[in-house]
């Protein structure tokens, strides 16, 4: 079965949400379950990620498969392998533009457009090897390190006359422990080399994140002896960067951080149970021991208000950004999770509206039998794209996705 409606269990349980006008304190009869649960994949699920407005769901495996889920209709858009070795991350930079890191020691951007879905193969990886699976349109592929799990970290610049579709800015481990190189596509240049003082011993590289903040660049490293590090960059494209904050919140490796999209911060998870909240401005780190150990994959939602991780224990947790308060925990999965993902959150009041603010005709009774299904594909469509859905990825190969705030 390609996916499926969880019905829950007869047993209760209750959550609470925050206590912010957003997210009132919500006692709920019904358990937690998942709307639906994808069941394409034999191989653990490593990478996850929603792509054009919502519509789609990429997903990663440890064989190097990637799936393009249709979100409307939970079915298989794309299927290919991307990589020979396992997916350690995967994302978009523009709506027809995917972006793959594998431990084949390959970062590749595809090309892939709406049209291209039809002529890609929807064989499940689970399905075995009964078709021919043709990959896309490979646009760059980078040669690197990729000798621990540390996944890429994107920005895409303002685009300009030279680059339309804006500069690609790509963050990867370097072949030495404390250092990272920052690649620029389309050109497939490096642009920057960045390391910690090489006494210091921060062992592997575990997790990268960027942004921009007012008009320099800001990179987040998560470390394995529990160490973070900001860097700065010292003017626009200089390519020279400073080390600007520095903390040791963790006493074992971290396993994520993550820029919070309004910029105020960023948060770490790690191997030991501590979740951090780090301020850009300096000052004094947030922290919550949460005595639940192996929560990584952490992930922000785009409005800035919760974040969440995947924990080695099978269960998803979401948090507040403003005081770290545990929200809900999330439980389906029997097996450890290594990858969340939470689709962009749409401006009040567009939840319901068609994607492309399509108008349905009232007044007319003679609509055809096909804008009839038409306009239900659109409704369709506007619902996954403006439902606050969470993603779970877990080691069974299962992907849940949930509808919970």
């Amino acid at each position: 079965m390609v996916a499926g409606r969880v019905m829950p269990p007869p047993v209760f349980l209750c959550f609470t949400t925050s206590a912010s006008p957003v997210h009132a304190r919500i006692m709920h009869a019904a358990p937690l379950q998942p709307a639906y649960v994808l069941r394409g994949h034999a191989a653990a699920i490593h990478a996850v990620s929603f792509v054009r407005n919502n519509t789609r769901l990429l997903v990663g495996d440890a064989d190097g498969w990637v799936t393009m889920w249709d979100v409307a209709t939970r079915r298989p858009a794309a299927v290919w392998q991307a990589h020979t070795a396992t997916i350690l991350g995967v994302g978009s930079s523009t709506q027809d533009r995917i972006i793959t890191h594998g431990r084949d020691r390959k970062l590749i951007v595809w090309h892939i457009t709406a049209d291209d879905e039809h002529r890609l193969s929807h064989a499940l990886p689970v399905d075995g090897q009964v078709v021919q699976r043709p990959a896309p349109w490979m646009l760059s592929s980078l040669n690197v390190n990729t000798l621990n799990f540390c996944s890429f970290a994107q920005w895409l610049d303002t685009p300009t006359e030279l680059h339309p579709e804006g500069k690609l800015l790509l963050a990867v481990p370097g072949a030495v422990d404390n250092t990272i190189v920052i690649y620029s596509l389309p050109d497939e240049t490096i642009v920057s080399r960045i390391s910690t003082d090489r006494r210091e011993k921060t062992g592997m590289l575990m997790s990268l994140s960027i942004a921009r903040k007012s008009d320099h660049l800001v990179l987040v490293a998560g470390f394995e002896i529990g160490s973070t590090v900001v860097w700065q960059e010292q003017g626009h494209a200089s390519g020279t960067w400073t080390e600007v904050y520095r903390s040791q919140q963790h006493s074992q490796p971290v396993l994520s951080v993550a820029i919070a999209p309004d910029l105020h911060a960023f948060y770490s998870s790690g191997a030991d149970s501590t979740v951090t909240k780090h301020h850009l401005d300096g000052s004094d780190a947030q922290t919550l021991q949460t005595m639940h150990s192996g929560q990584q994959g952490l992930t922000i939602r785009s409005d800035s208000r919760i974040f969440a991780t995947a924990g080695w224990d099978g269960r998803a947790r979401v948090y507040s950004t403003k005081n770290l308060q545990e929200l809900a925990v999330l439980k389906w999965h029997k097996e450890g999770c290594y990858a969340v993902s939470f689709a962009v959150t749409p401006p009040e009041g567009s939840r319901d509206r068609p994607v492309g603010d399509t108008s349905v005709e009232t007044a007319s009774t003679a609509l055809s039998r096909k804008s009839i299904a038409l306009t239900v594909a659109q409704r369709r469509e506007a619902r996954a794209h403006g439902t606050h859905w969470l993603v779970l990825g877990s080691k069974d190969g299962k992907v849940s996705l949930w509808d919970v705030f």
